[in-house]
């Protein structure tokens, strides 16, 4: 983990970390980020994402979020157009705006580790209910609760939903979803990950506690990093934005990174820097300083 940056202030800039690059990519989580917490993109922040792209910097969106809920974003989407969604598990082409992306990578989650997560959790931590997430469906047992603004596609057990006779088993799954009605969410992370192992990715990023279970090695960074790679730029010249613990990677991987004043502790601790809250434009403010140093 690297040293914390000093903590900002609504009224301080935050302090930039020391970059040996020039920045060529900018990688922003969404919720708890980039969005305010009433999933807006404001105006300053819509500004920056547009000079950043004007100034020659990529700008991706990296969020545990499916493609079929990045409508929030779509319409400041600028060049390449492509997002990270699903923690890593899919990279999307948002041009044709919602309803119409397409897939351009997907790093789906074999349904046999899928399986193995649900006989597993379910041993460790009673009471775990699940939903499956796939590129285009959402299926969840009948006590999962009402999380998403979605209805679900099938109601069923999660070994019913991941067979191979399954509604939707022609398409990949993305992940997981594991929910507990009692467990501390930190403390139900650390019970998931001891139980499953290297059989998938554990991680989350909501307050309550709610897994989000990948394919092995399937994380924002990694996703990123093959991104990046395609692109000919290097850690060094990405600077990473997040708030919560599927963010650490991210943050870890990228040359320069900040954690939201409203971060979880363990994004604070994976960060190189800090910025003020998402509802403060976090994300612009750091934009705005790095352009105006290229001045």
């Amino acid at each position: 983990m690297r040293e914390n940056g000093p903590v900002t202030s609504a009224t301080r800039q935050p302090e930039t970390p020391a970059a040996a690059l020039p920045t060529r990519l900018i990688a922003t989580d969404l919720d708890g980020t980039l969005l305010r917490d009433d999933k807006s993109v404001s105006e300053r922040t819509v500004a920056a994402l547009a000079a950043a792209e004007e100034a020659g910097i990529e700008v991706f969106f990296v969020t545990g979020r499916p493609a079929r809920w990045m409508d929030v974003v779509s319409d400041h989407v600028h060049g390449h157009g492509l997002a990270i969604c699903g923690n890593g598990a899919a990279v999307v082409d948002l041009h044709g705006g919602p309803g119409a992306h397409r897939f351009v990578k997907v790093r789906e989650l074999a349904r046999e580790n899928a399986l193995d997560a649900v006989r597993l959790l379910r041993e460790a931590a009673p009471g775990t209910v699940f939903a499956v997430e796939q590129t285009y469906g959402f299926y969840q047992e009948p006590a999962y609760p009402k999380l998403h603004m979605e209805i679900p596609d099938t109601l069923a057990p999660a070994e019913r939903l991941l067979a191979p006779d399954a509604p939707g088993a022609g398409e990949p799954v993305l992940k997981i979803l594991a929910f507990h009605h009692e467990l501390d969410p930190d403390a139900f992370l650390t019970v998931a990950r001891r139980a499953v192992g290297d059989r998938a990715t554990i991680t989350r990023s909501s307050p309550s506690a709610l897994l989000e279970i990948s394919g092995p090695g399937v994380s924002k960074a990694s996703t990123l990093e093959l991104c990046c790679a395609e692109r000919g730029i290097s850690p060094e010249e990405v600077v990473a934005f997040g708030d919560m613990p599927n963010d650490v990677e991210m943050l870890t991987w990228a040359g320069t990174s900040y954690a939201m004043g409203n971060a979880h502790p363990a994004v604070i601790a994976a960060a190189s820097g800090r910025t003020v809250a998402n509802n403060e434009d976090g994300v612009a403010v750091v934009i705005e300083k790095i352009l105006a140093e290229r001045l």
